[in-house]
């Protein structure tokens, strides 16, 4: 019998560290594009993306003169999303979903547990064989008490939207502790590198990654493979994590 290709969807995340090295020595967001496109994921999940930022400009004469989701996406990723999350005098970030398939562009929920840390649920939908796939980009809290708070919000927001339909949640969860899973799992959730190896993928620092703070929970879709990119060690402080899904 041959297999019906469109069911499949491959997906990535990573904390883009607002584009420049993990010691801030350089911009790394031309080379960020580049490895991004060479895996060809269908949807991408960003944190930490530097929509908008004129000292940037300034600093580097090379950085794109266009927001950030124009320059990564152009004629590669035909629909996005940004939810911006911090503002100052000189632009702002947030979090940023890029998508090959039209996205149905839904809220930016604020999930800040602190006043001094600002963080964002940004959500949209797309389809995968017909069937709705609501579509979550977080970065959480770096105090384990702010991420317990936000968690449980989370989880009320998807069920609120989703109504227990298939679902992905992607992002810099900050949790080194892997508090996150037991949550996640009782909504229905699993991590891809959770559900094939056992643990979540160490992702933090790049350099020499020892705690797994980056993380993709799935529900209603089968997983058939994670990996890290170990190739992006001098991009980001983070290491990006990309998995291929297929509807249940």
């Amino acid at each position: 019998m041959t297999q019906n290709i469109s069911s499949r969807i491959r997906i990535m995340t990573i904390n883009m560290h607002k584009g420049l090295s993990p010691l801030h020595r350089h911009a790394t967001i031309y080379e960020l594009r580049q490895r991004m496109r060479h895996h060809h994921p269908d949807l991408l999940f960003l944190q930490e993306l530097q929509q908008e930022h004129r000292g940037r400009i300034r600093r580097f004469g090379d950085w794109p003169a266009n927001e950030l989701t124009h320059f990564l996406s152009e004629d590669f990723w035909h629909d996005w999303h940004y939810g911006k999350n911090v503002e100052y005098s000189d632009g702002h970030h947030g979090n940023a979903i890029l998508s090959k398939k039209p996205l149905h562009k839904g809220r930016n929920y604020d999930i800040s547990a602190y006043r001094f840390e600002k963080r964002g649920l940004l959500h949209s939908i797309t389809e995968l064989a017909g069937i709705p796939i609501h579509c979550f980009c977080v970065h959480l809290a770096l105090f384990e008490k702010g991420r317990e708070r936000q968690l449980t919000e989370i989880i009320q927001y998807i069920d609120s939207l989703t109504e227990s339909g298939p679902a992905i949640v992607a992002g810099d969860f900050n949790d080194w502790r892997n508090r996150a899973s037991a949550p996640m799992q009782a909504a229905g959730f699993i991590e891809v590198f959770e559900g094939l190896t056992g643990s979540p993928a160490k992702t933090f620092p790049s350099i020499k990654p020892i705690l797994p703070m980056d993380r993709i929970y799935v529900r209603g879709l089968k997983i058939h493979s994670a990996e890290i990119l170990h190739e992006w060690l001098k991009l980001s402080d983070h290491l990006g994590i990309a998995a291929e899904l297929e509807i249940l």
